[in-house]
């Protein structure tokens, strides 16, 4: 079972969350917390050096109920290298990888003590992986992530596929006025949450009559790591893509 956008679907009214796999109070939401998210990334980061050892030109992070997996895909090579490990219950998948990551470490240690060589202790460790042809599907996409911050859409009670919608202003528009029948001080919500939701409205219109976006390689349901910046990134959602 794969990861799901937003969350893990793992049932039909639950979901899980992307770091660390609870389901409880998650909603819909993709992460339980942001100190959950943060604690994975920084897991994921720590161990930077492995991939780079290994010659990583990109690399992917997930887990099922009962496996967590790491898919390489080194330079010079065509196919996709795959470590996998049991996950242990009760434990989080941020240890889990922490653990299978120290122990391929450890391999290549060992190997570069004994040879002297790095290019074999990496070729050590990379034998030890399962090698899948590498498919279309398996490569990064680009992303097009909006610019706009996402507390102006709480505030508008809006969600990111909305700004997908060629029906924007009307969406923005109904949107406003759903939450000023709830939040205008005139209909006894306070005045200072009503200014921040018109505030958030004026920037949302204008912001879709020139819609800006930045674009970022990435995966909906996998934490994606970026070889030439040297850095992970976070599962996003995917809706369009380019190239």
């Amino acid at each position: 079972m794969f990861i799901k956008s937003k969350a893990i679907l793992v049932s039909e009214n639950k979901y899980r969350c992307l770091s660390c796999g609870t389901t409880e109070n998650i909603n819909r939401k993709k992460y339980c917390s942001v100190s959950c998210r943060q604690n994975l990334r920084q897991k994921l980061n720590a161990r930077n050096g492995l991939l780079q050892a290994l010659y990583a030109r990109y690399a992917t992070f997930y887990f099922s109920d009962t496996m967590i997996i790491m898919d390489i895909a080194p330079a010079g090579f065509k196919e996709i290298f795959r470590f996998s490990q049991e996950m242990v219950a009760g434990q989080k998948p941020a240890e889990e990888f922490g653990k299978m990551a120290n122990m391929l470490g450890r391999a290549w240690w060992d190997e570069e003590q004994r040879s002297r060589k790095k290019y074999l202790a990496s070729r050590h460790v990379l034998n030890l992986a399962q090698k899948h042809q590498a498919a279309t599907s398996a490569r990064p996409k680009l992303v097009k992530v909006p610019t706009i911050r996402t507390e102006i859409l709480k505030y508008l009670g809006m969600e990111k596929d909305d700004l997908n919608s060629n029906q924007l202003p009307k969406i923005i528009k109904n949107s406003y006025r759903q939450q000023a029948k709830i939040h205008h001080p005139d209909l006894g919500g306070h005045a200072s949450t009503f200014r921040k939701i018109h505030a958030a409205y004026k920037e949302l219109l204008q912001w879709s009559e020139n819609p800006r976006f930045i674009h970022r390689k990435g995966f909906p349901d996998k934490w994606f790591y970026d070889g030439e910046n040297k850095k992970w990134i976070q599962p996003m959602p995917v809706k369009k893509t380019e190239g």
